[in-house]
Formats: structure tokens, C-alpha cells, sequence
């Protein structure tokens, strides 16, 4: 790698920024606790460059990848960036992530960061993609065109949940309980289908979980007139009312998923990094982190050790002509049996 730093020193600021949550300052105060004077302005400078140079290479080409693949799951936070051009340093921008299903035959955890939450930016990144996608039920998806949704009960569920008054034993605690209990119902029965062939789980489906769907909404629509319209559990009803298409639609399918979860789980890694090193210092190091969380995660869900990973495409990718040979770029896919060899 032509860079004044080694790929295993690179992959080691990566791993205790990325996998440990260890900001830039503090492996600063440990280089110098080491006798080494490596400034944080230095190592953010060699993360730009490497990833412009080629760990981006490596990103777009899982991107291709991944919108090859007939679903996904979809979630989004919050992340504040400093110097966004037009744009206070308080302001929130976000980071998006694009994951593949847990059966997919090859598995990608895809980050994107932009300035906004608008539906904008899933339909631009999901342009000419005719999958189904597990969402919440965030209006920002409404709009792109082409896509089956299916939403995630867990946030349904949590809808209910929150409104279950305190004393749960008051009368009042019963229709919020029994939404819940109806709901886990479903649950139970998804766990009991779990790793059936899809053709058979659909079946299944249909036969033990369409009637206690069907039930469900046919007791949601009795039961939400009798709600204050602003209380949490007339919000709670309107929530499943006004989505039941989309609340439906995971049962049509036996590859799709009654929860969003896995995209919930596939964020977490970046919410807690994000609790130690609180922002991004400009957009493009914000592109970059989004980039290398992209190649972290995707290197665990093959099962790879990430630092592992990273060294070695950075040490093999110098050496390589990807850009004359594009499907080169294949060798540094994390299930590559080369990749699979080399960085478990």
C-alpha cells in the first residue's frame, strides 16, 4: 500500500475506531503512551485516503451486489457531521443501512450516509430495484416505486406495548394486552416455521397464521372506535389500520420476514460506536465511516474477522489492476474462497 502507514496499522486504527468504538483522540493518547507521536488529524487523513483510494472500490461493488437481491431489510439513524455545506453542526443528517435477508445466498450490511431522512434518498439508492424491502412504516419508503413492502411487526407490537397503562391490571389494560398477546401469537408461530424451504413456510402461512391475522384486524377495527382519538392506543390502532396491506404482505412470500429486526441489529454496531465518538468531522469522513462499517459488518455476517479482512485487501489490492479489470474486484468479496481462507 503506497501510504507512509502499513495495511496491518490501518486495519488496526479501523478495528479500534469501527469494532471497538475507540475515537481517534484516545488511540492518539495511547500512540503517545506507546512513545509514538501520531496526531488524530493524521490518522483521520489516512482513513480519507485509503478509502478513496481503495476501500470505496470494494464498497460499490458489494452495492451491486446487494441490489441484485430480491429483499431487504431497511433502517436509518440519526448521525451529526460537521461542515455539511449550508448546514449547522447541530443539525442531524443520517446514516441508512441496506441488509440482505438472513437466507440470502450472499450476505451484505450496506451503510449510507446522507444529509437527510427524506424518502429521497432510499428511492434514489433503490432506483430501478423491484424487490421487497422490510421497513417500518416511516412515510419516507411510501414513494419508491417498483417495491413490495413488507413492515415490521416488532414496531407494531411496541405500539401496543406503549400503551399499556401502568397499572396493568385496571380495565383499561386489556385491549392494549390482548392486542399484544394476539400479536405474539403470530410471533410463536413464525419461530415454529423457522427454517422451513419458503414454498412450504408460505403454506404454513396460510394455513395457521391468515386466520389469526385476519382475526387480529378484524378485532383492531371493533375495538378503535371505542379509543380516545389522541391516546396511545388510538395511535396504536390507526397504526395497524392504515398499514394492513403492507402488514400482510410477509405472508405471501415465505422469504419474507414478520419483523424488521435484522436491520435493527445490522445498526446497532454503528449506535454504539456513535456514543463514543459522538460525530463525523465532514461529510466525506462520514461517507467513509458509512463505507467501512459497510465492509465490517459484511466481513461478520460471512463469518470473517474484520481487521483480518481489511489487512488483506489492503495489502492485496495495491498489487491489483481492478481498475482495467473491474471483476477483478471480485477477489476481495468476503465470501471469495480466497477471503474465506485467508481472514477467518
Amino acid at each position: 500500500m503506497h501510504s507512509p502507514a502499513s495495511a496491518s496499522t490501518i486495519a488496526w486504527l479501523i478495528h479500534q475506531k469501527f469494532e471497538l468504538g475507540i475515537p481517534l483522540y484516545r488511540q492518539e493518547k495511547e500512540w503517545e503512551a506507546l512513545g509514538l507521536k501520531l496526531g488524530r488529524a493524521t490518522m483521520a487523513n489516512w482513513l480519507l485516503v485509503v478509502f478513496r483510494d481503495w476501500l470505496s472500490h470494494v464498497v460499490r461493488r458489494l452495492q451491486q451486489e446487494l441490489l441484485k437481491q430480491d429483499y431487504l431489510h431497511i433502517d436509518e439513524t440519526h448521525v451529526q457531521v460537521l461542515k455539511e455545506a449550508g448546514r449547522k453542526n447541530t443539525s442531524d443528517s443520517y446514516m441508512w443501512v441496506y441488509c440482505s435477508i438472513k437466507d440470502a445466498e450472499t450476505l451484505i450490511r450496506y451503510f449510507e450516509y446522507q444529509p437527510g431522512r427524506g424518502g429521497k434518498y432510499p428511492e434514489a439508492f433503490l432506483k430501478g430495484y423491484n424487490g421487497c424491502i422490510h421497513t417500518d412504516a416511516y412515510s419516507g419508503y411510501n414513494g419508491i416505486p417498483g417495491v413490495k413492502r413488507c413492515l415490521c411487526y416488532t414496531h407494531l407490537r411496541r405500539t401496543f406495548v406503549d400503551a399499556l397503562p401502568k397499572d396493568v391490571h385496571t380495565p383499561e389494560a386489556s385491549r392494549p394486552a390482548e392486542a399484544v398477546f394476539r400479536l405474539n401469537q403470530l410471533f410463536d408461530l413464525e419461530a415454529e416455521l423457522d427454517g422451513l424451504p419458503p414454498g412450504q413456510k408460505k403454506k404454513e402461512r396460510f394455513i395457521r397464521e391468515k386466520p389469526l391475522f385476519e382475526a387480529f384486524w378484524s378485532w383492531a377495527e371493533k375495538n378503535a372506535a371505542l379509543e380516545l382519538p389522541k391516546s396511545k392506543l388510538s395511535k396504536a390502532f390507526d397504526y395497524a389500520l392504515n398499514h394492513r396491506q403492507e402488514f400482510y404482505n410477509y405472508l405471501e412470500d415465505g422469504h419474507c420476514s414478520i419483523s424488521n429486526s435484522l436491520a435493527e441489529n445490522c445498526i446497532r454496531p454503528f449506535v454504539i460506536g456513535r456514543m463514543n465518538w459522538l460525530f463525523a468531522g465532514s461529510p466525506k469522513g462520514a461517507s467513509a465511516s458509512a463505507g467501512i462499517y459497510t465492509l465490517a459488518e459484511t466481513a461478520k455476517a460471512n463469518g470473517l474477522a474484520p481487521m483480518k479482512y481489511l489487512k488483506y485487501i489492503l495489502s492485496d489490492m495495491p498489487g491489483s489492476a481492478f481498475l482495467e479489470h473491474p471483476e477483478y474486484l471480485d477477489d476481495y468479496l468476503p465470501w471469495n474462497p480466497i477471503a474465506q481462507e485467508r481472514c477467518r
